[in-house]
């Protein structure tokens, strides 16, 4: 399989979508962050200095999927539809789940584990006074729709 991101002489190029057929299209990410039982209940109570954990970590992600093709050189700017961020509190973590939407030319995954992505890294910095040995893992993507290669789950996913 060719990689789509490199040229003929294997140098690194922006793909051209102009020829790719507008549609919807949807990425789900996930990723989780590991912690103590006491900072997971200061996050759970609403107890961190900082402010609300898990609203300010939604925010952030939004805002990072918006600016993924700021911080990803390859990535075209998307008109997204929609993004949205959800958190799990579970035994010993929190686990992120980001959806990214847009009718366009070509998909939003990277926008969906971007804004997991900078969601975990939120709530890091803003309970790493309670743990800092806090970790960061799982990332991935679980689900896409649309497009020209059609839909996809990871195994295991949703």
């Amino acid at each position: 399989m060719a990689l789509t991101h490199l040229d003929e002489a294997g140098k690194a190029r922006m793909v051209d979508i102009s020829g790719k057929a507008v549609t919807a299209r949807t990425a789900i990410a996930e990723g989780h962050i590991a912690m103590s039982a006491e900072a997971l209940a200061a996050v759970r109570d609403a107890t961190v200095v900082k402010g609300d954990v898990l609203a300010v970590a939604r925010i952030a992600g939004i805002t990072a999927a918006k600016k993924t093709a700021d911080l990803i050189p390859l990535c075209h700017p998307l008109p997204l539809t929609s993004v949205g961020v959800d958190f799990t509190l579970e035994d010993g973590g929190v686990r992120v789940e980001a959806t990214a939407s847009t009718t366009w030319g070509t998909g939003v995954e990277m926008e969906a584990m971007t804004a997991a992505s900078v969601a975990l890294l939120t709530i890091y910095d803003m309970v790493k006074a309670v743990d800092k040995a806090m970790i960061i893992s799982g990332v991935r993507l679980l689900k896409k729709t649309g497009g020209k290669s059609g839909d996809w789950t990871a195994p295991g996913g949703c």
